[in-house]
């Protein structure tokens, strides 16, 4: 080999010539009192463990990048005007989304007493287009991917766990028959808010629920594991790749492409709305910790059905659903 430093382009050109294979390269170890030292204790620590699966998924990228870009510098010394300078290689939404990291970060070693101000609180959120985020699914929604997927597929399955539990899809994979009790109703934790949610699962509810027997006929169809949603080794499905999957059925069933898993909830909170019910009736369904956050997922609410009721002239025709078409569809049989 040849005497030479070992991460050197010559020393590493040799190793992988007399190895056949690449060295891994050793993880950087950042001094005490460093930014990247600081980053590494963050990310190891409750504040973060704690974060929702699918925070932590998104953030850890961001962290990881703070920390290669600005390992070396001493945390107690890094300023506000740092931060922007930071935020401004990005746009928008992404700026904000990375400004939440650095003010969680800055929040953690504002407790841990590594700095003396959280100096990420005085960057300003940058301001963007506001949008409704998901867009709500309708009755004629729910009855199209019915018509398209019939009971004893993945796909139907899914969509009645989510169309009556009103769970979003990564909640849903992990329902399972311990978190129903003996009077058939399902209470579990959502993750991202770690708050409680509950449903009428195995009995009707009151009348604005708009409950279905399909869900029945699913878990009847479906082989049984501890969990509801699985593969077809009877794992519980990943959830990152469940939202794929899942906006890949409501495509082939011909909804837009606008319409995922989330619009689900969305719709059904509307649909509460219209029917009646109350907003801590929603908030109960939906596991809303507060009111704002249960009226915003209820905007799509046609006016006229809520004074009116179920009834509106103008709802469009819907297809059906119930026992008499419960083994029909124009979906493809049981594709996991």
């Amino acid at each position: 080999m040849p005497d030479a430093p070992q991460d050197s382009h010559e020393f590493l050109e040799a190793y992988v010539s007399a190895a056949g294979e690449a060295p891994q390269p050793k993880p950087k170890v950042f001094k005490a009192g460093s930014l990247g030292a600081g980053v590494t204790a963050y990310l190891g620590s409750s504040t973060f463990l704690e974060l929702a699966p699918s925070t932590r998924e998104r953030w850890r990228p961001r962290c990881d990048d703070i920390r290669k870009r600005y390992g070396a510098a001493i945390l107690n010394k890094v300023t506000a005007k740092n931060i922007k300078r930071d935020l401004a290689k990005f746009e928008g939404h992404a700026a904000n989304n990375r400004l939440k990291v650095w003010r969680s970060m800055f929040r953690y070693w504002d407790e841990m007493g590594d700095v003396d101000v959280n100096i990420a609180l005085m960057v300003a959120k940058r301001k963007t287009v506001k949008t409704s985020g998901h867009t709500p699914w309708n009755r004629n929604d729910f009855a199209l991917f019915r018509n398209y997927w019939e009971i004893g597929t993945a796909q139907r399955l899914a969509f009645e766990l989510m169309y009556r539990s009103c769970a979003a899809i990564g909640d849903t994979c992990k329902l399972n028959i311990a978190m129903v009790d003996s009077d058939g109703w399902l209470t579990y934790t959502r993750q991202k808010s770690k708050s409680t949610a509950t449903c009428p699962f195995h009995v009707d509810g009151p009348r604005w629920f708009e409950a279905t027997n399909d869900l029945a006929f699913c878990l009847d169809a479906a082989p049984k594991h501890f969990n509801f949603l699985t593969t077809h080794c009877g794992k519980a499905r990943s959830e990152k790749a469940a939202a794929s999957w899942f906006s890949n059925a409501a495509r082939a069933a011909g909804l837009d492409a606008g319409k995922t898993a989330h619009g689900i909830r969305k719709g059904r909170s509307a649909i509460f709305k219209e029917n009646g019910a109350s907003s801590d009736q929603r908030m109960a369904i939906l596991g809303h910790e507060s009111e704002s956050e249960t009226l915003h997922y209820s905007k799509s609410a046609d006016l006229r059905r809520t004074i009116e009721g179920t009834k509106s002239s103008n709802s469009s025709k819907q297809v059906p659903t119930s026992e008499s078409n419960r083994l029909k569809g124009k979906g493809k049989s049981n594709e996991m």
